[in-house]
């Protein structure tokens, strides 16, 4: 099958890395032309916008940043944008995490001119993406989703259908908002764990055997308690993510309390100019919390 991929950065380049070693041809387009070069040399070709890469391609994949990438990169005007470069029976695969509102307008847009449009954000990381580990959350036409499914599974092994366009954004901005306060969690309980003078690590080893085990103990605690930042997603990535499921939340008019909180600290640590850091820097604002 002829594929298309925009957005080749930390995820999206181990992804089409793995679909091209699936067997299936790849065009790409990326900001910055030497992010696309490791596919290039692999075979892909490079082109210069998306929608030269839509006229190349049965099924087109974006993972870009935000909201506004993704409409700029589907519906860019001036010929730009993947709409112009589409035909109809088009399959376009955004796995980026954006605005469930704006994701159902792009879809409606699309679908005017006869092209399908999932969303189908993922978890897993950068890891999971080269591992082909990826969970993927999916919104959109069941049939379009049964047509490329086999392309999905190239991905990860679990792909869930969780209903019309918007729904998989929907799923995506809940497991953020509960990777999120989870997080603030465990950054409180290993401070709490310092100043009572014990081995922060021990005590996550501990809490991994418990009934507080989680993923986000296992992978964001393991970085507050060795002081490991740099790694990861950066920390303006989640603060990203958590105004949308607070947006959403504004929306429904749901109270999500933890949420609010958690978002302080996030702003906190955006504020100090440690966006680029892994979350696990979350951390450092409550330590620097002090009530005596």
């Amino acid at each position: 099958m002829q594929l298309g991929f925009i957005g080749l950065g930390t995820m999206g380049r181990p992804m089409a890395l793995r679909l091209m070693n699936g067997g299936h041809a790849m065009s790409v387009y990326a900001r910055r032309a030497e992010a696309a070069l490791p596919l290039v040399d692999h075979g892909a070709t490079a082109c210069p916008t998306p929608a030269a890469v839509a006229e190349r391609s049965d099924v087109v994949f974006t993972m870009v940043t935000g909201t506004s990438d993704v409409e700029a990169v589907v519906l860019g005007a001036d010929g730009v944008g993947i709409i112009h470069g589409a035909r109809r029976g088009t399959v376009v695969i955004d796995m980026s995490t954006i605005d469930p509102t704006a994701t159902r307008r792009i879809a409606q847009t699309l679908d005017d001119r006869g092209i399908d449009m999932l969303d189908a954000p993922v978890s897993g990381g950068p890891q999971g993406a080269r591992d082909a580990a990826l969970t993927m959350m999916v919104g959109g036409p069941s049939a379009a989703l049964e047509r490329v499914r086999p392309l999905l599974a190239l991905l990860g092994p679990t792909v869930i259908h969780l209903g019309e366009s918007g729904a998989g954004q929907t799923t995506k901005a809940c497991h953020q908002l509960a990777l999120l306060v989870t997080a603030q969690g465990v950054a409180e309980a290993l401070t709490l764990a310092r100043r009572c003078g014990l081995d922060v690590e021990r005590v996550r080893q501990v809490m991994m055997g418990g009934m507080a085990s989680s993923r986000v103990l296992d992978l964001f605690g393991a970085r507050m308690a060795s002081r490991n930042f740099g790694a990861g997603i950066e920390s303006r990535l989640y603060h990203k993510d958590l105004d949308i499921a607070l947006g959403l939340a504004h929306e429904r008019g749901a109270a999500l309390p933890a949420a609010a909180l958690t978002m302080q600290f996030v702003n906190a640590l955006i504020g100090r100019g440690r966006e680029r850091d892994d979350l696990s820097a979350l951390i450092t604002v409550v330590e620097e919390l002090d009530i005596s």
